[in-house]
């Protein structure tokens, strides 16, 4: 397949790039992204130096960086990775991670990387954060992004992802880029980070050789991000909640303000773990299992892995306890901890309207909290 007919898809060149920074520095919307993100310096300094950058990786070296650096340093408590041992400088991979928020998840892999003098990768980002908001679909795209259709037939969708699928095995196995992939579409809400199967079959679909071979020339490798505060919680937890009675629709511009939402919102502890490439041994394991058995056996060893490589703060053990009506994990944190999370769910709770069953809504937001332990509780039984 050659590069042009993976054009719908391919992130911006650096000519492109180019093109549209410049459409970045006259939006309108800058000088609110500005005094966020760069509030000590005039805004015609930002835009002569969006002026002035001509590559994708001068973007994220001299713009992007910061902007993770700053959003780290004034919604964190502190963002730690462990298992950076496991990624093999000299080769690339697919990297196959939970997804709890929009933009984040990626842009904070991407940050490590850059702050380890490792190489980028390129970004699986649906074609549904594209559409509405120009300046949000230049950034995205200045920034390694592929594009995954959304909202398409089914031939669509097949032919969609038979060209997805070659793109990505491209791109790893040729070793020009590592890719980074979630493993379902749209973020997890309900605090249960599960695999789809339909995104592993993808992966296969491109594949020329076996099974075993087509799995293991990916490397593909888990990740699990998990966030003190849940990006978004509430917002979650009344889409949960509304979907329950009807179907949900989301308002023009509301995956754009989740996007906000999420870089301002107070996240406390960040955490990100990389875990060891799925080896061939796994793979052949699976391999012996009938076909559709084949990518369910895939799909458990990584969703075994992303959920041991989750990190469980205090709000996951209280959000546990308080969805059961236990004391189990009370050991782990105080009764002012408690408390204070407490007081927290009811200041969330608020913000939404008083039509929506607060008994309910608040459930559903303790499990957000809650349901990586009991998943950990699973994976130990």
């Amino acid at each position: 397949m050659t590069d042009n007919e993976y054009e719908s898809i391919v992130p911006y060149t650096d000519e492109e790039v180019v093109e549209a920074l410049g459409r970045v520095s006259r939006s309108p919307i800058l000088p609110i992204v500005s005094k966020f993100f760069f509030p000590d310096e005039p805004l015609s300094t930002l835009r002569k130096l969006l002026k002035d950058i001509h590559s994708t990786e001068e973007f994220q070296e001299v713009v992007m960086y910061k902007v993770v650096a700053t959003i780290i340093e004034r919604s964190t408590s502190g963002f730690h990775c462990d298992g950076l041992e496991n990624i093999d400088r000299g080769s690339t991979f697919l990297a196959v991670s939970n997804h709890r928020d929009i933009i984040l998840d990626p842009a904070l892999v991407q940050w490590m990387l850059y702050a380890n003098k490792m190489p980028l990768t390129e970004v699986c980002v649906g074609s549904n954060l594209l559409e509405g908001n120009k300046l949000v679909a230049d950034l995205l795209r200045c920034n390694r992004m592929i594009k995954v259709i959304r909202g398409i037939s089914a031939r669509e969708l097949y032919l969609s992802s038979q060209l997805l699928s070659k793109y990505i095995r491209d791109t790893v196995t040729s070793g020009r880029s590592t890719v980074w992939i979630a493993q379902k579409e749209g973020r997890t809400k309900d605090g249960r980070d599960m695999t789809e199967q339909g995104l592993l079959k993808m992966f296969d679909m491109s594949g020329k050789g076996s099974f075993l071979d087509n799995f293991d020339a990916l490397h593909i490798t888990p990740m699990s991000i998990s966030y003190e505060y849940e990006p978004c919680d509430i917002r979650k937890a009344r889409e949960l909640l509304i979907s329950r009675s009807r179907k949900y629709v989301k308002k023009k511009m509301e995956d754009t303000h989740s996007i906000m939402l999420g870089i301002k919102q107070w996240k406390g502890g960040v955490h990100l773990n990389v875990d060891k490439p799925l080896t061939r041994g796994e793979i052949e394991m699976a391999s012996a299992c009938d076909r559709n058995d084949r990518y369910q056996a895939i799909r458990r060893t990584l969703d075994l892995r992303i959920i041991r490589g989750y990190k469980l703060w205090k709000t996951n053990y209280m959000g546990y306890d308080l969805m059961n009506n236990s004391s189990k994990y009370r050991g782990l944190y105080s009764e002012a901890d408690l408390e204070a999370f407490k007081a927290y769910t009811e200041r969330k709770l608020s913000k939404v309207e008083r039509s929506l069953d607060r008994d309910e809504l608040r459930k559903i937001f303790w499990q957000i909290y809650g349901n990586p332990v009991a998943a950990r509780e699973r994976d130990l039984e």
